[in-house]
Parts: structure tokens; C-alpha cells; sequence
């Protein structure tokens, strides 16, 4: 069920219908808004490759899709908008052993 939550987080994020969604990520246009609806509802959940295709047409991570919690939700998608130094750094900081 996860799944789906997180992929309505990103489609309305992006602001953009079911059915655009299904579009973007080459999905038959003629099964295209109810696919989406059922991945979003938990009915379905989609192979991986689809899977990987609706998180490039929504900007985000594919691990996003797929996050259990809140946290490492958002960690994600700082994460994939971070610039190399700051990841470095968020690398280097979570690297260090408590004293």
C-alpha cells in the first residue's frame, strides 16, 4: 500500500492528472488513468521497470516509491535535489562515530 500513497504524494506534487502520468511514463493510453488509479489504491502494484518509469516521469527518486516511512521519504527526495558537496558532507556527517 505503500507504493501507492507515495505515488499520489509525487503525481499531485507534480500536479498532474492519472492519465498524464500514465502518458509520461508510456503507459497504453487506453488503460492508462485506471492503471494509475488501481497502483495508487493498492489493487496493483507494478513490475519494477514500470516502476522505474513512473518515478523518471515524476522527478523522483524510484526508492521514493517505495519508502516506508515519512523520513526517509523526504530524506529521498533532499537527497536526489543535493549537490555533490552536500552530499559529501551529509555522507561525511552520518560516517562519524559518536564519541
Amino acid at each position: 500500500m505503500v507504493f501507492g500513497v507515495r505515488l499520489r504524494q509525487a503525481r499531485e506534487r507534480k500536479a498532474i492528472t492519472q492519465e498524464a502520468l500514465a502518458t509520461l511514463a508510456g503507459i497504453d493510453e487506453f488503460t492508462a488513468s485506471a492503471r494509475i488509479s488501481q497502483y495508487e489504491t493498492g489493487k496493483h502494484v507494478p513490475r519494477y521497470e514500470i516502476a522505474c518509469r513512473l518515478a523518471d516521469a515524476l522527478d523522483v527518486p524510484v526508492a521514493f516509491l517505495y519508502a516506508h516511512d515519512e523520513a526517509t521519504a523526504q530524506l529521498l527526495m533532499r537527497w536526489q535535489g543535493a549537490s555533490v558537496s552536500s552530499r559529501r558532507q551529509a555522507l561525511a556527517a552520518l560516517g562519524k562515530q559518536p564519541a
